[in-house]
């Protein structure tokens, strides 16, 4: 999808019923601070959607063991990169968090399937996404954390139970990226610019590729196992935490809702910041 497209987004989903979902490929902690191509494609979004009554995140940079949910009533902004310039650590997001939403995603998973955290507040994988697309912070913000001990088939399961939120004005955002890995990046000139700039390996492109065509077939069992994939998913998928806040996404997903790209393009050889929109389209319009 173009960046015009993503203007008329509101037009194109049926938004009456439930919040859409949305998965982000976050790439470069830079992208909350440059004006890109990628940015722009936030911010477009974020004027697309109905304002939701609060957000919940699912980071690929809040890892824990168990399965906890930010509660406080004002979480700080997290910095959690190194080597950036100066900029980018003065840059705080002062969105509200929501005791009431912490307190709804727990119920919604089970009293004992999740706690409440009073310490972690928004990290980049949510910061540096909600900036651009939300930049005035007025929406509320809960971060829900990923937990090392859960294999991918409990992720997704897991994320079903949050179905309901969706129905209460939630907008349920994963953010991470489809293929991520870092050993593998290739920085051709040295600079931030190279997270920009579109270049894939073929293997990235070709496990990219394979991803989407099974989200499109809604065959989503397969990217559970993506282990089973073969050797490109293998290299794009060296770690999961960047690839399973997409399953938390695709686990949202009703029958009849379409799944809308965008940002869908390789960086730094090694990473794609594909990113999707899954709602319901209007009748006539699908």
């Amino acid at each position: 999808m173009e960046l015009q497209d993503l203007h008329s987004l509101g037009q194109t989903l049926n938004l009456k019923d439930r919040m859409p979902v949305v998965f982000v490929g976050h790439g470069s902690p830079m992208n909350a601070i440059q004006d890109n191509q990628f940015s722009r494609a936030w911010r477009a979004l974020g004027q697309a959607l109905p304002k939701p009554q609060a957000i919940l995140c699912i980071s690929a940079h809040w890892e824990t063991w168990g399965t906890l949910v930010t509660a406080m009533e004002r979480p700080r902004t997290i910095h959690d990169f190194g080597g950036f310039p100066r900029e980018l650590y003065a840059q705080e997001y002062r969105a509200p968090g929501s005791p009431w939403l912490a307190e709804e995603t727990r119920k919604a998973l089970g009293p004992d399937a999740a706690g409440l955290d009073q310490e972690w507040g928004l990290d980049h994988g949510c910061w540096s996404v909600l900036k651009p697309m939300f930049p005035e912070a007025g929406v509320p913000v809960v971060q829900l954390s990923l937990d090392m001990a859960k294999d991918p088939q409990a992720h997704y399961d897991l994320a079903r139970a949050l179905a309901p939120l969706r129905s209460q004005g939630v907008l349920i955002v994963g953010s991470g990226n489809m293929v991520h890995n870092l050993r593998l990046v290739r920085l051709v000139t040295g600079s931030f610019d190279d997270f920009i700039k579109p270049f894939g390996f073929d293997w990235a492109i070709q496990a990219n590729d394979l991803f989407k065509k099974l989200i499109d077939e809604r065959n989503h069992q397969p990217l559970i196992d993506y282990a089973s994939l073969g050797k490109a998913v293998e290299l794009a998928v060296n770690t999961a935490e960047h690839y399973l806040p997409m399953l938390y996404t695709l686990a949202l997903q009703e029958p009849g809702e379409e799944t809308i790209y965008f940002n869908d393009v390789p960086v730094g050889g090694s990473l794609t910041m594909t990113s999707f929109v899954v709602g319901r389209p209007v009748e006539g319009k699908g």
